[in-house]
């Protein structure tokens, strides 16, 4: 499951940088390439767990099922905070400097 969720993540984030790749002011690309790297690290994870388990592999128990599936969310919300601390770091659009440097009268 976790592979799966960070694969979707993946596809669905680089298609959206695909899309506004030539003016990619909020860095997609990054988080784009977050998802990559924790879907190629899923990737190797789950080579080895089919290694150690042969057919087993491909019969999980309901609750691993669903540890899994949290654990992959878990991952795709972490990478969401760091892209938004990323994105607010940078202020691409100068909005966050606008909304600090505003003087009310």
């Amino acid at each position: 499951m976790t592979l799966l969720i960070t694969v979707f993540a993946a596809i669905t984030c680089t298609v959206v940088w695909y899309v506004k790749a030539p003016a990619d002011k909020m860095r997609l690309g990054t988080l784009s390439l977050m998802y990559w790297g924790a879907s190629v690290m899923w990737l190797v994870d789950a080579v080895f767990e089919y290694i150690e388990q042969k057919d087993a592999f491909f019969a999980p128990e309901p609750a691993d099922m669903l540890n899994d599936a949290f654990l992959g969310l878990s991952a795709v919300a972490l990478g969401l905070v760091i892209w938004l601390a990323i994105v607010l770091i940078k202020d691409p659009k100068g909005v966050l400097k606008a909304a600090l440097t505003h003087k009310s009268e």
